[in-house]
């Protein structure tokens, strides 16, 4: 996984509540197992028309927000099923932090588990940087995970947020669940070089 640090980036508004996990990515893109390629499908039924085509009028069709890696939108993002698509899709657009009043617990802990920062702030904060987004002649933010804060553009005071100090570290370092049982291989080895001392017979089962 791509540690997280401090992210530069535009930022899209989507001030839209209950976004839930078939909106993000559509049930049919769950054939897959591969993180890559979902991207196109991100928010499907928003961004095109029946013919294919893009719809002009959603945001990340539009410039400069087509480019965005920073989306700030409203309650209970995330919410309905649990499937990992979602946060893959964000992240395969170029998406690596989400910026809403609250999130569904499943979606909010993918998230992590995937590289993408959820960031929690209240809703006033949230839609003044959702209008800062709209509005500013170049809305370029930034959020530097480690000092917890955000930047805003044209110099507008920071934002500072909070992160559970595990969560964060994970980001930091880039550990997903994988990396985190790796960083624990050197006891694991010894945990089964003793079973086979001790053991042997299970082992020659397994075998």
């Amino acid at each position: 996984m791509e540690p997280f640090s401090k992210l530069e980036g535009i930022a899209a508004p989507l001030p839209m509540v209950n976004v839930d996990t078939d909106k993000i990515i559509p049930a049919h893109w769950l054939k897959t197992i591969e993180r890559s390629g979902l991207g196109v499908g991100l928010f499907e039924s928003l961004r095109y028309r029946e013919d294919g085509s893009e719809a002009p009028d959603f945001i990340l069709n539009r410039e400069p927000w087509r480019r965005a890696r920073i989306l700030i939108t409203g309650e209970n993002f995330g919410c309905g099923s649990s499937r990992e698509h979602a946060p893959w899709a964000l992240l395969d657009y170029g998406i690596r932090c989400v910026i809403a009043p609250s999130f569904a617990d499943i979606f909010f802990n993918n998230c992590f588990k995937n590289g993408i920062l959820p960031i929690v702030l209240p809703r006033e904060t949230v839609d003044a940087l959702m209008a800062e987004a709209e509005t500013a002649p170049d809305p370029v933010f930034t959020v530097d995970l480690e000092g917890q804060v955000i930047l805003r553009p044209g110099g507008n005071a920071p934002v500072h947020f909070e992160v559970d100090p595990f969560k964060r570290h994970c980001l930091l370092e880039g550990l997903d669940d994988v990396g985190l049982t790796l960083q624990k291989v050197g006891k694991i080895d010894s945990y089964e070089e003793k079973s086979r001392r001790e053991k042997p017979w299970l082992f020659r089962l397994a075998a």
